[in-house]
């Protein structure tokens, strides 16, 4: 009986010892996710990755290391590895709607957009008011030059994004959401000749967002469409005073002020656009400059 004893106190000791490794290598793999979220807050992707490797050698099935991964991945441009991260992810928990929602950006990026799609609808169907998902589909569908149904989603992102900024007036991460859905659904509405209603859109993004030169460029196209040269060259104007590199911007408001009959104040603009890099400015001043 005492050998039974001793033997099975043997077991009882390697059982414990066996527990207590396991504990400590949870541990580990949480002191090691914890230390690449640490790094990934100070930018350092690149070693928040090996923490984040680290973590998921330790545990395989820890699903917060794989989409944190797979976040990090992503802001490397590193797009297929990122959605390699979050289909394990997705694997390890399939209800959790971001995991669709960045693996379906991931696609946009590598144009994969009707794969992106069938992610932003997954999205959506767990987490059925996910306004940043319809913008993000919005833009997939745009890509796709599905223009009205593009329309449809930047609509919808606004709907529920409006909810949260009427809640939370401060909420940058919303405010910016809502001002780029405007700014795509007016962009979409440009290209469908509704150069109105696009006006309109950009109009409100820039309220929204009034630092970004994109809106004033778009803007200013719609309303060279109208013929609107004026208006055109006033928004121009604005985008090349926030960025002074900006090429097309000097374009268009060369080919604005030659239809007002500004031609060497218009010939100057094409000059500076192709001097910025924009060959088409040359083709143009061939045509009107000579």
């Amino acid at each position: 009986m005492l050998l039974n004893h001793n033997i099975m106190k043997k077991i009882f000791l390697l059982m414990t010892l066996l527990l207590m490794t396991y504990a400590g290598f949870s541990q580990t793999a949480e002191e090691c996710f914890n230390k690449g979220i640490d790094k990934s807050i100070l930018n350092d992707y690149s070693g928040a990755i090996v923490d984040f490797n680290k973590a998921i050698e330790i545990n395989p099935e820890y699903e917060n290391a794989f989409y944190w991964r797979g976040d990090l991945k992503s802001k490397l441009k590193d797009y297929s590895g990122a959605i390699a991260d979050y289909n394990k992810a997705i694997d390890i928990n399939p209800m959790v709607a971001s995991y669709y929602y960045f693996r379906a950006k991931a696609k946009n990026n590598l144009k994969d957009y009707t794969g992106a799609i069938v992610d932003f609808n997954k999205a959506m169907e767990i987490y059925p008011e996910f306004a940043e998902a319809y913008s993000e589909r919005g833009i997939a569908k745009f890509c796709l030059k599905d223009y009205y149904g593009a329309i449809a989603d930047f609509t919808k992102a606004i709907e529920f994004i409006s909810i949260v900024i009427s809640i939370s007036a401060d909420n940058y991460q919303a405010i910016a959401v809502y001002g780029g859905a405007y700014s795509f659904r007016g962009m979409a509405k440009s290209n469908l000749e509704d150069y109105t209603g696009a006006i309109a859109d950009f109009t409100k993004a820039i309220e929204v967002y009034p630092e970004i030169e994109n809106s004033y460029y778009y803007r200013g196209d719609s309303k060279s469409n109208l013929k609107d040269y004026y208006g055109a060259i006033a928004d121009y104007t604005k985008a090349i005073e926030i960025n002074p590199k900006y090429a097309a911007a000097y374009k268009n408001r060369g080919l604005a002020k030659l239809e007002l009959g500004q031609k060497e104040n218009g010939c100057l603009d094409l000059s500076k656009a192709g001097e910025l890099g924009y060959t088409e400015a040359y083709d143009a001043i061939q045509k009107y400059c000579q």
